[in-house]
């Protein structure tokens, strides 16, 4: 159903626009990892799904589930709800649990210089060094929904360095927070200069 969905995604997402992939050699082929991307709207995890050649089992936030006809979509393409404000034990060990099945496990921190970012990207490291998975930090610059897709016709997603953790104090965990930071920002940074080297 994975692929099935995701090709009609697929579909749908071109016949608005075109999803431009950077650094797609650097994901990992058959190990697990996590994904972590920058996060505005729904369309986001489309097109991470689209432009990530195995099934991704995304973590979203439950908000985006309200609405029937995409948390029906999202569920179909793996998507599991978090609750941010409540978040249960699950919130930790489902995806620790997928990755030692060597899954791949997408996490959606809100933004690059959102603080509501700061505990999903916390959380992300906390789950890679549970896991002894990898983090690949994504950069998504684009349209929020199909209707913006329409008008801006591209959405572009760069892929940097894998992050491998090894914490062996709990005080660590930030350090790694921090390094996650700061790579999202040297991708944004980097993904503006290609655009703009395009034009």
């Amino acid at each position: 159903m994975y692929k099935f969905v995701l090709s009609i995604a697929k579909i749908i997402v071109r016949i608005f626009g075109k999803v431009e992939v950077l650094n797609k050699e650097l994901l990992p082929q058959q190990e697990a990892y996590i994904v972590t991307c920058t996060h505005r709207g729904w369309l986001e995890i489309v097109i991470l799904g689209i432009a990530i050649p195995r099934p991704v089992h995304f973590m979203a936030k439950k908000e985006l589930f309200d609405n029937p006809i995409i948390g029906f979509l999202l569920r179909k393409i793996n998507a599991f709800p978090v609750d941010r404000e409540n978040p249960s034990p699950s919130t930790i060990k489902i995806p620790v649990k997928l990755l030692k099945r060597k899954e791949v496990v997408g996490i959606f921190p809100s933004g690059t210089r959102n603080s509501e970012g700061a505990p999903l990207k916390r959380g992300a490291v906390t789950i890679a060094n549970l896991s002894k998975s990898p983090i690949v930090p994504a950069y998504y610059y684009g349209p929020r929904t199909l209707k913006e897709l329409k008008r801006m016709k591209k959405a572009v997603i760069m892929f940097g360095e894998p992050i491998f953790i090894n914490v062996q104090k709990k005080d660590e965990l930030a350090s790694y927070t921090e390094l996650l930071n700061e790579r999202t920002k040297l991708l944004e940074e980097e993904i503006q200069t290609t655009l703009e080297n395009k034009k």
